[in-house]
């Protein structure tokens, strides 16, 4: 790989220094967030140059604009560390996981309602059950008996006798 002017680098830095500054303040180019890959897109640089290297001995060396990268990374975060949002795409995930954490947790309370409710309506359906047979059989053992006397039906309109109404 050829190795870069050093007026390059310095235009190279320069351009990453403003894509840097614009991006901080929250300047987003389209489909692009608040990272190194969107810096080096803008910038028009490699985003290997900014990861350290590998000689050919197996050390490692600082990367061309790997200072610049760190130098980003560390305003991104006091930013943050601030409360600034800086990528609006950052926000809305944020709010949507919180969004989707009081969904389920409504919907886990919405679901211990409704087995409430389904264990309510057994019950009240087997206590209707019980009475239902309850009431048929203490009519049968009426009709057996046979000394049960009906009471005169009431005139239409007139409550009964003693009635509150």
């Amino acid at each position: 790989m050829a190795r870069i002017s050093a007026e390059t680098r310095a235009r190279n830095e320069n351009a990453i220094r403003a894509v840097m500054d614009r991006l901080l303040k929250g300047d987003l180019p389209p489909g692009g967030g608040c990272d190194l890959k969107t810096l080096a897109a803008e910038a028009g640089v490699t985003r290997t140059a900014f990861y350290p290297k590998k000689n050919r001995d197996g050390t490692t060396r600082p990367g061309p604009y790997q200072h610049l990268a760190e130098e980003f990374e560390r305003r991104l975060r006091a930013l943050q560390e601030g409360g600034q949002v800086v990528d609006p795409r950052t926000a809305q995930i944020e709010r949507l996981k919180n969004q989707v954490a009081e969904l389920k947790e409504r919907l886990a309370k919405r679901d211990a309602t409704v087995a409430e409710l389904t264990a309510f309506k057994n019950l009240a359906l087997s206590r209707l059950a019980a009475q239902h047979d309850e009431i048929q059989r203490l009519r049968e053992q009426a009709a057996a008996i046979g000394n049960v006397r009906r009471l005169p039906a009431s005139w239409a309109g007139e409550a009964p006798y003693g009635s509150c109404s």
